[in-house]
């Protein structure tokens, strides 16, 4: 016998409610999980509907709480805080809004403090590896390159 619950369209709507005043969620969470819970694609859409009208589902918002504390908190550059608000499937206009929120004196200052930590951490005596390693490092975590080779320049003679 199929032991998994079955939820009516009110149910799962006071469900969602509750997921989404929780944290700040994308449509594409809020969908999966509708998913997850069996719900048919007619009613999926009607809570989407119902979520976005009540305002607990707002992609915008989403956009910039997710730029803000990934930045702060991960210390992530634009091209990776890009990346990973497109595969949340976010638009455009909202990654570009959501962008708007980091301070430029704090980006440039945050990769400073990174690139100097980093450096520190590598132990490595050829600077053109020290470099490279460093370099990479910040690339992975999605700084743009133009300002790493400044800021390794700046540090690494």
């Amino acid at each position: 016998m199929n032991s998994t619950k079955t939820y009516t369209v009110t149910e799962a709507k006071r469900k969602l409610e509750s997921y989404c005043a929780y944290q700040e969620r994308c449509h594409k969470e809020v969908r999966q999980k509708l998913r997850d819970m069996r719900m048919i694609p007619e009613a999926i859409d009607v809570i989407l509907v119902h979520l976005i009208e009540h305002n607990f589902l707002n992609e915008e918002r989403f956009a910039q709480a997710f730029v803000r504390g990934k930045f702060r908190i991960k210390k992530w550059g634009k091209n990776r805080l890009v990346r990973e608000l497109k595969q949340r499937e976010i638009s455009k206009y909202s990654i570009d809004n959501a962008l708007k929120e980091i301070d430029l004196d704090d980006y440039y200052q945050t990769l400073d403090e990174l690139t100097q930590k980093r450096i520190a951490q590598v132990k490595e005596n050829n600077v053109f590896k020290k470099k490279k390693k460093v370099a990479d490092y910040l690339l992975y975590r999605g700084w743009e390159s133009h300002l790493i080779y400044e800021k390794l320049n700046e540090h690494l003679k």
